[in-house]
């Protein structure tokens, strides 16, 4: 999960595009990037660390230009501390940046075909700079001094035959402007907004439509499955669905856990689909135990609130705020590494006492990954005088690895793998555990506007819409993602060791 932005405006796009990563924080906090162009030449600033603290006064005055991209990270294999920030540069041929959000499941294959077919070198063990050099690769067969849209269609027509898995991407060439695509299936959002300047249109894409709207931008739509859309320097939109064959099955968990309630993806309301999460669990709670003594109930904060306070409201019950957050600890779901998410859980989350003392409590959260965060909160309502703690996932039982660019550990790391809902009750220390139904999921968030789509619902039922993940891809994706893998300060990660320290 990462966040993009392109734009093509009739002004200076760097202070836009630093208010479109803000907007986009929340999808990855390891590291930020930005290219600008002005007279054929790119200017780039990219770091580790959050949008606010790459960014500094110093860098912003360099980035000139009225088009550029950026890029919000978060590491789904390797460490934290990788120099992988994006963007990423090709020089060859035109002078290419490219931002990426996804994952690519046939990397290894691509990074072979490069090395001994296309005489390409990769730096680093990033898809997305894989994906770069293919795009380069196929723009440079062209062998055209002069590229025209059709030209660069052409070229992404090859570029869906070789690249298979999750990606919502834009790229900047250098002399032409923004080439935006997405995956066949859609799996990953991406959407383009307009607005008009002096009478001239300008326009942005991104991973959600929240960064649109806080800069002014309408939705004009979603980027189809499939498609390319190139936005000329002079602010030209030319689109062309290029994949032969294209699907709708976005992420559904965007919807769970990833996006802002205030994003529109694919035509779907986040906040409503949200609303009916929660709407759906109270059902499944008054079915299950309709005389429940359920007292109050209490969001884990922050994605989870919404369904929490529809819940309450059909369950007749009271929803209070049971837990104040800290918000200068970032989202301990994309945290790197365990060590850190489980120092970070009790700074980053105190309890209002008073809330909890002597009630039945039921705590809701979007979902439960590993199942230690939910163990520590469980504790910490426990620590405070519950009577019962009873906790409801708005999304069903994460059994299954995510692929397509989620940080969704190794299969042993999930609490849900291999165990019934009562044995997770039992790990995670509630006295019940009310998960969503996977019907009841695809039903709150497809709602009854929405296009014919069906979901990515991988995670929750293994079914890999790309139809080229097995065992074999299991077991490398397992080395590449465990958290000890990630993460081990005997190697001399001196990086998280000094986080650690800082969290101590």
């Amino acid at each position: 999960m990462c966040g993009i932005v392109g734009i093509v405006a009739n002004s200076h796009v760097n202070q836009e595009i630093f208010d479109a990563l803000t907007v986009l924080q929340h999808r990855g906090q390891d590291a930020a990037g930005m290219v600008t162009s002005q007279n054929g030449r790119f200017f780039l600033r990219k770091d580790n660390g959050q949008v606010r603290d790459v960014f500094r006064t110093r860098h912003m005055k360099q980035l000139v230009g009225n088009i550029g991209i950026g890029h919000v990270r978060y590491p789904t294999a390797g460490s934290s501390s990788s120099a992988e920030a994006q963007p990423f540069y090709v020089n060859s041929p035109y002078g290419i940046a490219l931002a990426h959000n996804g994952n690519l499941t046939n990397t290894e294959e691509l990074a072979a075909d490069l090395f001994r077919e296309d005489l390409r070198h990769l730096n680093t063990s990033s898809d997305s700079e894989v994906l770069l050099n293919i795009l380069a690769h196929e723009l440079q067969i062209l062998h055209k001094l002069k590229l025209t849209p059709e030209d660069l269609f052409s070229a992404m027509g090859q570029v869906y035959k070789r690249v298979r898995g999750a990606y919502a991407v834009v790229a900047m060439i250098t002399g032409y402007g923004i080439l935006a695509f997405r995956d066949p299936f859609g799996i990953r959002p991406l959407c383009i907004g307009v607005r008009e300047t002096a009478g001239k249109p300008e326009y942005m894409v991104a991973s959600e439509s929240c960064a649109l709207i806080g800069g002014g931008y309408k939705l004009l739509r979603d980027v189809k499955p499939g498609e390319a859309i190139f936005l000329s320097e002079d602010a030209q939109l030319f689109s062309q669905v290029c994949a032969e064959h294209t699907e709708y099955r976005p992420c559904i968990f965007e919807h769970v856990y990833l996006a802002r309630p205030d994003s529109i993806i694919d035509g779907i309301s986040v906040y409503k689909a949200r609303l009916r999460m929660g709407e759906f669990l109270a059902d499944k709670v008054l079915r299950e135990r309709p005389e429940h003594d359920i007292d109050v109930v209490i969001p884990i904060p922050d994605t989870s609130r919404t369904a929490a306070m529809q819940m309450a409201l059909k369950l007749g019950v009271k929803m209070r705020e049971g837990f104040v957050k800290n918000r200068y600890i970032g989202r301990t779901f994309i945290m790197p590494g365990q060590k850190i998410r489980e120092k970070s859980v009790r700074q980053k989350l105190s309890p209002i006492e008073l809330e909890f003392r002597d009630r039945v409590v039921m705590l809701v959260d979007d979902s439960i990954v590993r199942g230690t965060t939910s163990r520590q909160i469980i504790e910490m309502a426990r620590e405070c005088g519950a009577k019962k703690v009873y906790i409801a996932s708005a999304a069903p039982a994460i059994r299954y690895p995510n692929v397509y660019g989620i940080d969704m550990p190794a299969v042993k790391e999930l609490v849900g793998h291999g165990r019934t809902d009562e044995e997770v009750a039992e790990y995670i220390g509630a006295d019940w555990l009310v998960y969503q139904d996977l019907g009841d999921l695809i039903e709150s968030t497809a709602g009854a506007d929405t296009p014919a789509i069906q979901f990515d619902c991988s995670v929750f039922d293994g079914d890999y819409v790309t139809g080229d993940v097995d065992e074999q891809y299991f077991a490398k994706l397992e080395a590449a993602r465990n958290d000890g893998a990630k993460f081990d300060e005997e190697l001399g990660d001196n990086e998280t060791a000094d986080m650690l320290k800082r969290l101590s």
